[in-house]
């Protein structure tokens, strides 16, 4: 009934991108085709590693072979069913993602109508999305700030702090960022666990002190049990990323945070990010939906929650120096949703 495709594809980035796990100089980016009744939907996977159960480029490959027969005798039409079966057997979000990314541009094309208005989003440009400054040497991180606004309209920038030379390189790092970012310009920081509880409590009061807006993820996922006294010590929100992939995961944590971020390849797609949006609102929190290395098919899918949440981390596809996709443009700070069929995005 369907015809499915899955290739990877290597892009360079523009600027190396270094956080407190590691170098990252290209992304990795599975691009999936669903075809029926004459109209092709694109969904994308990108490799991530976030816990004991890595998605590399050969699992994501695997999974796709591994149902591929099932899912060419399906229809875009039960997205929901094909949902089910695949969190039912086991596969990676990422593939999940890239299926019902899939699907749903499928059916915005297929109807003729914007994914957006499909799912009755509103219609309107979501918050400032933040732009993301590695962990570097000083100078070279207020480099890239200025690179930044070389770039385009950026107005909210990401400080990825949590280096592996301890506080005193994140304070003299993010004192330059500080320094080069024009004032007014919303700052916030992620530490991808990059820190000990001790750490995180004195980098939150720094921090705090110099107006950060918002801090992102500072224990180690593993270390959910002291994420309460972190909580209670804190002037500003306290954002989890890895510590919550699921909302399954998110309940057993929403008493001792403020917000999530959301990763349509940590979720499963549109699918999985509603739910979290919907139970993270049930519990108070703010919602901050963000990126891997994903290229602006993907960003551009994720844009489309705009309209639902407080913060946009979407910024991957704007350092990539070979992206085939153009989608949501970078207008004002804001990423501008097309009102074309799908999601809009066209191959290049």
């Amino acid at each position: 009934m369907s015809v499915v495709t899955f290739s990877f594809h290597t892009c360079k980035k523009r600027v190396p991108l270094t956080i407190s796990r590691g170098t990252s100089t290209h992304t990795t980016v599975g691009w999936l085709r669903w075809a029926e009744e004459g109209v092709e939907g694109w969904g994308e996977a990108v490799p991530f590693a976030i816990d004991e159960h890595p998605q590399t480029v050969e699992v994501l490959t695997t999974a796709v072979d591994t149902h591929r027969a099932w899912l060419e005798q399906a229809t875009a039409w039960e997205r929901i069913e094909i949902d089910r079966r695949l969190r039912a057997a086991g596969a990676p979000s990422g593939l999940i993602a890239a299926v019902n990314l899939a699907l749903y541009d499928w059916l915005g094309k297929r109807l003729g109508q914007p994914v957006g208005r499909l799912l009755g989003l509103p219609s309107v440009d979501g918050p400032l999305t933040s732009v993301t400054v590695g962990i570097a040497a000083p100078e070279a991180a207020a480099q890239r700030v200025r690179l930044w606004l070389a770039s385009g309209d950026v107005r909210a920038f990401k400080v990825k702090l949590g280096s592996k030379a301890g506080a005193e390189a994140d304070r003299a790092m993010f004192t330059a960022v500080l320094a080069a970012i024009p004032a007014g310009m919303r700052v916030s920081v992620d530490a991808n666990g990059g820190w000990s509880l001790a750490t995180a409590i004195e980098m939150a009061a720094w921090l705090a002190e110099r107006g950060v807006d918002h801090l992102e993820q500072p224990l180690p996922r593993g270390q959910e049990n002291d994420l309460a006294a972190l909580r209670a010590t804190m002037k500003m929100p306290l954002i989890v990323d890895e510590s919550c992939r699921t909302a399954e995961e998110l309940v057993r944590i929403a008493g001792s945070i403020d917000g999530i971020n959301i990763k349509l390849m940590k979720c499963g797609g549109l699918d999985g990010a509603l739910r979290l949006v919907h139970t993270a609102r049930a519990h108070g929190l703010k919602i901050l939906v963000g990126c891997y290395g994903n290229s602006a098919l993907a960003n551009t899918a994720a844009a489309q929650l705009g309209g639902l949440v407080d913060y946009l981390d979407l910024d991957s596809h704007l350092n990539l120096e070979d992206d085939v996709f153009q989608g949501a443009a970078l207008i004002a700070g804001r990423l501008r949703l097309s009102s074309q069929p799908g999601f809009g995005v066209s191959h290049v």
